[in-house]
């Protein structure tokens, strides 16, 4: 049973979540000068493992590990580094809120891919939850297109791809999750969080060197979003491994997933970026549904 947290750690995880939604829609700038997702990935991955791994060397902490974690780790790492270069792509086509809000579909996911690889039927909450989320996204998406005005047809060119990418990042996300569960739990997070980082950064390098390099900013807004998007990542995963097991609340508290919320607010004032009252209504659908599996008791 679960007991409920201080005040000081529910304001620690709220700017958590501040923090990791600023990274997304510092994203959105690096992505309107030019910046491509690869890059963008490449940046912030490599800033965060060397973090990481600097935590690790100040705690002591061995990063020996069997060698029948090596091969799942690969994959993790792959799955990972899908989730990211979907979640930016999603970002860099669509209004920042609505890519975090269709990518908070991972505990969908993630119930799903346990159902198929590891026959666990989904906890009864999970399964009442379904539809509201779906609802909810429903709602946020604008599905009809009738507050755009557009009609569905319109909507959907105007947010298909976006969306797809969100999903696509959501249930590779979700099965790493699942994966992680089941073949590393025993691994020290700061070592597995490591590993996984490692193996983005070496994807994200081949793909920039396949693709011709990395494709750098031209104005300065365009390296404060590279920059910013990478300092706000690696911020909050050095928060969620510093401070966090300190307040006595672990680093994927389900609070956290208020970070769409803050997007919507940031997206809002620095981008421009609006979203009709019926879809404000949907993201608070989306949000609430996901915190609430997130805190039920285990």
């Amino acid at each position: 049973m679960k007991s409920s947290i201080s005040l000081t750690a529910f304001f620690t995880l709220l700017l958590v979540a501040a923090v990791m939604g600023a990274n997304h829609v510092a994203a959105r700038f690096a992505f309107n000068d030019s910046v491509d997702v690869v890059t963008a990935v490449f940046f912030r991955s490599v800033v965060t493992a060397a973090i990481i791994f600097i935590l690790l060397i100040r705690r002591g902490v061995s990063m020996k590990i069997s060698k029948g974690h090596h091969f799942t780790f690969l994959v993790i790492g792959t799955l990972v580094a899908i989730q990211s270069y979907c979640i930016y792509s999603s970002v860099s086509l669509i209004p920042v809120v609505l890519a975090l809000l269709a990518f908070n579909t991972h505990p969908l996911w993630a119930a799903l891919w346990s159902r198929i690889l590891y026959r666990r039927k989904p906890e009864p909450l999970v399964l009442k939850s379904m539809p509201i989320i779906l609802f909810g996204l429903a709602l946020a998406l604008d599905v009809l297109g009738t507050a755009s005005g557009l009609g569905a047809a319109a909507q959907w060119q105007s947010i298909g791809k976006g969306v797809f990418y969100a999903l696509m990042g959501a249930a590779s996300f979700g099965l790493a999750l699942v994966l992680t569960e089941h073949k590393t739990l025993t691994i020290n997070a700061l070592v597995r969080t490591a590993y996984t980082l490692a193996i983005v950064t070496a994807l994200a390098t081949l793909l920039s060197f396949y693709q011709g390099g990395l494709s750098l900013p031209h104005t300065t807004s365009g390296w404060l979003g590279l920059i910013g998007l990478t300092v706000f990542y690696g911020t909050g995963f050095t928060m969620m491994f510093s401070l966090l097991p300190r307040l006595g609340v672990v680093g994927n508290s389900a609070i956290m997933n208020a970070e769409p919320i803050f997007a919507l607010v940031f997206a809002w004032v620095l981008l421009g970026q609006t979203i009709s009252i019926m879809q404000i209504i949907g993201a608070i659908i989306v949000v609430s549904t996901v915190i609430v599996i997130g805190l039920r008791k285990k």
